[in-house]
């Protein structure tokens, strides 16, 4: 595999950990990282000293480099994306993918136009217990799936500008539509807004998938108990995938419930309760954002199309856009 040269924009929350895991990856080069704040860039003098910084981001265009990681604001998105594209730099760009699907859809023609890397950061789809999780859900254990729920809450962080849809649900989204390999058939969503007036904290968001599964996304940054938590219920078994627990974070319940097949009259038609044992699978787990960056780095240095590709990241934004439609409209959107 080719030396592949890494550029980041943005060295906020996520950013340091991107740089870590990028300065760690062997054949990677960091070589610069670019942030409006001095105090940030302070920080990069002091823990890489070898990596050059500057407040302008476009300064990177003129290092040479292979390719570039995004991690600003989602509203920034877009332009900084669209800028390194055209420059020729393949580019990793945190999750919302962008604001609006026809940014994505530009961004997805112009990587495709000059044979580019375009990848988003949807994590999850690189964390071994939900690899895990679709292998048992593929593999037919739990039968057929009725219903997922996931919650993800906690207390902040609070977003200049954009609601906690936006913010936490697209992890949510991703894990879904990988799990389930398609897309929301109707979206209903409901929030309110306690903090900051029009800027809702907490949303529910219930989605209805092909074969009748319906699917129920809990997001908040008003809650007491941070919470990471997905339940898959099917026909024969349930999975629930926690990933605040250290080690078992994903557990198989052989408890399920089914009507009696017959009876001779309404007094005795009772239902059977199935409560069988516990399995926790043993999960090779690594870090997910390691395995997230190496798998851009093979694929700018080998031209393959990532995981979560830009397509995958426009069917996210498409569908926080229809959940935003519902949400401001009250009612139940198609998408």
């Amino acid at each position: 595999m080719s030396h592949i040269k890494v550029g980041v924009v943005g060295f906020g929350y996520w950013g340091p950990n991107l740089v870590r895991n990028f300065v760690d990856l062997p054949d990677t080069e960091v070589v610069a990282v670019a942030d409006l704040r001095p105090e940030r860039l302070k920080v990069i003098h002091s823990t890489y000293p070898a990596i050059q910084t500057t407040q302008n981001y476009s300064d990177l265009k003129d290092m040479n480099l292979d390719a570039i990681v995004i991690a600003t604001p989602p509203k920034t998105h877009y332009p900084i994306a669209k800028e390194f594209l055209d420059h020729g730099v393949s580019v990793l760009v945190e999750k919302p993918m962008t604001l609006h699907s026809q940014d994505c859809q530009e961004l997805c023609e112009l990587a495709e136009k000059k044979n580019l890397t375009l990848m988003v950061g949807h994590t999850f789809e690189f964390n071994g217990a939900v690899l895990a999780l679709k292998q048992v859900i593929n593999s037919g254990e739990i039968g057929k799936i009725y219903y997922i729920d996931t919650a993800r809450l906690n207390l902040g962080l609070y977003q200049n500008g954009l609601n906690v849809l936006w913010d936490l649900a697209p992890h949510d989204i991703s894990i879904l539509t990988y799990l389930l390999e398609s897309d929301p058939i109707s979206i209903s969503a409901k929030g309110s807004s306690f903090i900051s007036n029009g800027i809702e904290d907490v949303v529910y968001l219930t989605m209805r998938f092909p074969n009748d599964i319906l699917a129920h996304v809990h997001v908040s940054w008003l809650d007491p108990c941070k919470v990471r938590r997905v339940t898959v219920v099917g026909s024969k078994k349930m999975v629930v995938y926690n990933d605040i627990e250290a080690s078992e974070k994903l557990k198989i319940y052989d408890k399920g419930v089914e009507p009696m097949a017959y009876t001779n009259s309404f007094s005795e038609f009772i239902y059977n309760y199935r409560y069988g044992d516990i399995t926790i699978p043993n999960i090779r787990f690594s870090e997910p954002l390691r395995v997230e960056c190496q798998h851009f780095v093979n694929c700018v240095a080998n031209h393959e199309k990532p995981r979560s590709c830009g397509e995958d990241g426009m069917r996210g934004v498409r569908i926080l856009e229809a959940a935003q439609k519902s949400l401001r409209e009250r009612s139940e959107v198609e998408v």
